[in-house]
């Protein structure tokens, strides 16, 4: 009996993700950590922050996880400990990704909506004090999914793969945690976006109107305002991102719901179950989004796109004189 479909599609869209993903972050943290992007000091440390969160999870969760399992099943990477290990840390990259961009969102808004605090908060130190306390608690939170696996099958006395202990989903300890890991990842941090997102535009729109009619009241000439501008290309980099974040964790969203509020176990592999089916295209949308910002940042941003231009030039400019010394030499 072959495969189902799900994990036929599984077994060709994470190796693709990962040739994309991987040097699209790589690419990313590169170009700005040069600061030539035009970028805040405080922006820029979000965005680096959160381009190696999404390589992380590229790498714990899609190579090492995912595509490992698909292919070399019996890898060293597949003896339980480790394999318990790579899913914590995981999982930890996946919350530490998703409550960076919780951060970030709550960074532009305190930028736009809180002239007052701006000056205080939205400063590199404050960033990278920021990004070390969600790193730090991601790790901790993630500790105990250390600790909810055991081995698929034991051969010659030795353990592998992970599958979920039967007692995960009936000790009252893992499921308090498993209501509380939903909650933290990813339904509060849906909400906290979609919430500040609403107030940031809301505040945006007041203050050009303002802006429009005292423009008008002075008989201003009828031309771009440099500021509106400004704060067009400014809303236009977070609500990019959080839509992203938005769209491609609904499914993942939903499911969650789903878990909450009916009598549905998760991480199971029935996959004639349709919450089966719902969870996993979920799951991979969610590891899609660890490679989209790359994308958005080079649409919105044009310093982005000369910077990325601008390397990808220079290391094809040595390959093509090793080529040609080669050649000659021959």
């Amino acid at each position: 009996m072959g495969q189902p479909v799900i994990i036929q599609i599984e077994n060709i869209y994470y190796p693709i993700l990962a040739i994309v993903g991987v040097p699209a972050n790589l690419a990313t943290i590169l170009v700005l950590s040069r600061g030539s992007c035009g970028l805040s000091k405080c922006i820029t440390s979000y965005l680096v922050a959160m381009a190696m969160a999404d390589l992380l999870v590229l790498i714990f969760t899609v190579i090492l996880y995912e595509i490992n399992d698909a292919y070399f099943p019996y890898s060293f990477l597949n003896y339980t400990p480790i394999c318990s290990l790579n899913l914590s840390l995981g999982f930890a990259s996946i919350d530490c990704s998703v409550w960076l961009t919780v951060a970030f969102t709550f960074d532009r808004f305190v930028a736009i909506c809180c002239q007052r605090f701006r000056s205080k908060y939205c400063t590199k130190e404050t960033a990278a004090v920021v990004i070390a306390v969600v790193s730090g608690l991601s790790i901790l939170e993630s500790v105990p999914i250390y600790f909810i696996y055991e081995p698929r099958q034991i051969i010659d006395n030795v353990p592998w793969s992970c599958c979920v202990i039967s007692r995960f989903y009936t000790s009252s300890i893992w499921v308090t945690y498993s209501w509380l890991e939903t909650v933290l990842t990813p339904l509060a941090p849906f909400v906290f976006i979609l919430l500040l997102n609403a107030l940031t535009i809301r505040h945006i729109v007041l203050a050009n109107r303002v802006r429009r009619e005292l423009r008008a009241n002075n008989n201003a000439e009828n031309h771009s305002d440099p500021e509106i501008e400004n704060r067009r290309k400014s809303i236009f980099l977070l609500l990019a991102i959080s839509a992203s974040f938005i769209l491609l964790w609904m499914v993942t969203f939903v499911s969650y719901i789903f878990l909450l509020f009916d009598d549905i176990q998760f991480l199971q592999a029935n996959y004639n179950d349709p919450f089966t089916l719902m969870e996993q295209s979920g799951y991979m949308l969610s590891m899609l989004s660890t490679c989209t910002n790359t994308f958005i940042y080079a649409v919105s941003q044009s310093k982005f796109r000369a910077e990325l231009i601008l390397i990808t030039k220079r290391p094809l400019g040595l390959i093509t004189y090793l080529f040609k010394k080669v050649k000659w030499l021959h």
